[in-house]
C-alpha cells in the first residue's frame, strides 16, 4: 500500500533485491510524493468502492507479502485486515508499518521520526553538550528503525514460512526498530565510552579526537582516531607533537589545538596529508562531492537514475546474486491494466472499471 518515507523504502529495498513490488495507489492522479519507487509497479485503485476492495483482494491471494502503513484499524475497516487476507491466503506475510505499533496507549496518535525517537531515550543522547538534543534529520526511526527493520522482518518471516508453511502478522514499528538499532548504546551506558550526560562520551561529541573540524576554505574533515595506534598517526600528520597533545590531556585544550591547526590549511590539503595514512581521518563530502569522490566511484556506491541525479545503489553487495536494479520511478497508475490483465480481467472488464471511476491508468503523455 503506498505511503510515505518508511514503507516505501522497506518495497523499494525488496525491489532492488528481485521482488516484485506492486504499490497500490489510492488517489487519482498522475505524480506521487513517494521517491522511493524505483522498479515497483504501480496500480491506481479507489478503495471507497467496493470493487476496488475486491481488486486488492484478488492481489492478495497470491501475493507472499502485504506492507501497510496506516495506522491500527484502517486496513480492517477496508476490508483489508489480515484476518481477512489470511484466510484466503494463509502463506502470506502481512507487515504492518507504523510509528507507535499495533498496540499501546499511542498506537493510535499521529508522530514523526522525531517523536518515535524521542520516547527510546535515544533522542536524549543525540546532540552537542551545549546544546539542546538534535535528532540526525529522519534517518533513525523512519528509515534505519522503520523501513530496513520492515524488511528484515519480512525476510525472517518468509525464511519461517519455507520451514511451516504459515504466514503471519509482523508488527514492525519505528519505536521498537529505533529501540532495537540503538542496542548498542543501551548495552554501553555503564562503560566509559558514554557518560550520564550527553556529549560527554568518547563517540558522542565529547572526546575531541572523534570530531569535525572546519578547514581553512569553509569545509570540514571528520576525525575517529579512537585507539592509541591511530591517535598517534593522527598527531603526526597534524605536525603536532605527543608531549603536547597527549590523547587523555584537558580535551577541552586539546579540541581548541585541534581546531585552530585544521584551520590553517583547505580541505584538499588535509586530504594530501591523510589520504595515505591509517589515521580515520576523512573529509565531509557534501552529497554531489560523494558522487565523484574516488572510493565511491570505483565501487559504483551511486548511480546516475537522470541527467545530473545520481542515487544510492544497493547494499550489501553479493558474490553470487548479481541485481538488476531499475532506476526508474513509475508514474501513478502506469502499471493498472497490465496487472489487472495478469489477474485475469478482460480488456473490456478493465475498460468499465477505469470508466466506472474503480481504477486509474495513466499515460506518460498524461503526467
Amino acid at each position: 500500500m503506498a505511503g510515505l518515507a518508511p514503507a516505501p523504502f522497506c518495497g523499494m529495498i525488496l525491489a532492488d533485491f528481485g521482488a516484485k513490488v506492486i504499490r497500490i495507489d489510492q488517489e487519482p492522479k498522475t505524480t506521487s510524493p513517494d521517491r522511493l519507487a524505483r522498479g515497483k509497479l504501480s496500480v491506481a485503485v479507489n478503495l471507497k468502492k467496493n470493487e476496488g476492495v475486491a481488486i486488492v483482494r484478488k492481489l492478495c491471494k497470491t501475493a507472499d507479502v502485504v506492507i501497510e502503513p496506516f495506522r491500527p484499524g484502517v486496513m480492517e475497516r477496508l476490508g483489508l485486515g489480515p484476518k481477512e487476507l489470511l484466510d484466503k491466503n494463509p502463506g502470506l506475510v502481512y507487515a504492518r508499518l507504523t510509528g507507535y505499533g499495533q498496540t499501546g496507549p499511542l498506537s493510535q496518535r499521529a508522530g514523526h521520526d522525531i517523536n518515535y525517537l524521542a520516547i527510546t531515550g535515544l533522542l536524549s543522547r543525540l546532540g552537542w553538550k551545549s546544546d539542546l538534543p538534535s535528532p540526525p534529520i529522519n534517518l533513525l526511526a523512519d528509515f534505519a528503525g522503520g523501513g530496513l527493520m520492515c524488511a528484515l522482518g519480512i525476510t525472517m518471516a518468509l525464511l519461517n514460512r519455507a520451514r511451516t508453511g504459515k504466514g503471519q502478522v509482523i508488527d514492525s514499528n519505528m519505536v521498537d526498530g529505533a529501540a532495537y538499532v540503538g542496542s548498542f548504546v543501551y548495552q554501553m551506558l555503564d562503560s566509559p565510552i558514554f557518560t550520564a550526560k550527553r556529549g560527554e562520551g568518547m563517540l558522542d561529541g565529547g572526546a575531541p579526537f572523534y570530531d569535525t573540524y572546519k578547514t581553512k576554505d569553509g569545509k570540514f574533515m571528520a576525525v575517529g582516531a579512537l585507539e592509541a595506534k591511530f591517535y598517534k598517526n593522527f598527531i603526526a600528520g597534524l605536525g603536532l607533537k605527543t608531549e603536547d597533545a597527549s590523547q587523555f590531556m584537558d580535551w577541552k585544550v586539546l579540541r581548541k589545538l585541534f581546531a585552530d591547526t585544521f584551520a590553517t590549511k583547505t580541505q584538499k590539503e588535509w586530504c594530501e596529508t591523510f589520504d595515505n595514512v591509517d589515521a580515520c581521518v576523512t573529509p565531509i563530502l557534501t552529497v554531489d562531492e560523494a558522487v565523484g569522490y574516488e572510493h565511491n566511484a570505483s565501487k559504483g556506491t551511486f548511480a546516475e537514475a537522470a541527467p545530473e541525479k545520481f542515487v544510492p545503489q544497493p547494499a550489501p553487495r553479493f558474490s553470487d546474486m548479481p541485481l538488476d536494479v531499475s532506476n526508474v520511478q513509475p508514474f501513478v497508475g502506469q502499471h493498472t491494466a497490465q496487472v489487472l490483465s495478469e489477474l485475469g480481467y478482460s480488456a473490456e472488464e478493465i475498460k468499465k472499471l477505469g470508466k466506472d471511476g474503480v481504477i486509474e491508468q495513466a499515460h506518460p503523455s498524461r503526467v
